[in-house]
């Protein structure tokens, strides 16, 4: 069996002295999509940052290509093979689309190297490209929209050339439109390229429309591990997220059909993780 390019092993942590996630484990393997799952407040984006070092685990272990990430992997080392996607990047006053994207390349630059290669330009060119940002290149990202800023920071971790990209809540500021053509992107780069994605998604059928796999947090453990069709069982959805579905049918596959909440009146009022059938 091969080993997974991505492997998390009773992975604990959370901020200071508080512990958000608990035991949680799941591997990954290269050109896999695996997707996020769960109710507000369930320790997704918790478990994303403790992938990308941007915290530091309480307890367990997270393996990036068969070595230990947070123990044998120097910062440097991570970025050529990782890239991070965070729901709300900060952005930089001043830079150009074309700047910023640019500044992904220097995980792969020696640190004497203050100017891009061609072949660097040529990749950020084709990351500008991908991401449908070939028009603004010159446009300074404080002066994009919220759907434009959020495909020049996929550009950003496009370009760093990962073997594991990581996006949490990439669909977020995006129109319908948008929404799908950035996982479509993220589809065909890992069918072509072997792309390893790792997405936190909200709603839950664009999570069943693109990932093999789908890991169901609740309470900031692990509630269930595996295909769509077995993890977001009716039981299941009911029992996390108070909400009755039922799968049903689709010219894109299987999809929930959400029916009522079940959930007390006042969770009612924060938006459904199942778009409408």
């Amino acid at each position: 069996m091969r080993e997974p390019i991505l492997q998390v092993e009773d992975l604990s942590g959370g901020y200071g002295s508080r512990t958000v996630v608990r035991q949680v484990s799941f591997s990954v393997q290269k050109g896999e999509w695996l997707s996020i799952v769960g109710p507000n407040g369930s320790g997704k984006s918790t478990v994303l940052r403790l992938l990308s070092r941007v915290l530091i685990p309480q307890a367990g272990r997270v393996y990036l290509g068969g070595r230990d990430l947070h123990a044998q992997l120097t910062p440097k080392q991570v970025a050529r093979q990782l890239s991070l996607l965070p729901q709300q990047p900060r952005i930089p006053a001043g830079l150009t689309v074309r700047q910023l994207v640019s500044l992904g390349r220097s995980p792969h630059q020696p640190w004497w190297a203050w100017q891009l290669t061609p072949a660097d330009r040529q990749r950020v060119e084709w990351a500008l490209e991908q991401a449908g940002l070939g028009s603004l290149a010159l446009r300074r990202v404080e002066t994009l929209s919220g759907g434009e800023r959020q495909r020049a920071f996929l550009a950003l971790a496009l370009v760093q050339e990962p073997q594991v990209l990581l996006l949490d809540e990439p669909t977020t500021f995006l129109d319908l439109r948008h929404q799908l053509e950035l996982l479509e992107l993220l589809q065909r780069l890992k069918q072509e390229q072997g792309l390893t994605v790792v997405t936190v998604l909200h709603d839950l059928n664009l999570a069943i429309r693109y990932s093999e796999q789908i890991a169901l947090l609740g309470s900031g453990q692990m509630q269930a591990l595996g295909s769509p069709l077995a993890v977001l069982t009716p039981s299941r959805v009911r029992q996390v997220f108070g909400l009755e579905v039922e799968w049903i049918s689709t010219p894109v596959g299987p999809q929930l059909c959400p029916l009522r909440s079940t959930a007390p009146a006042a969770a009612r009022l924060l938006s459904l993780p199942v778009s409408g059938c």
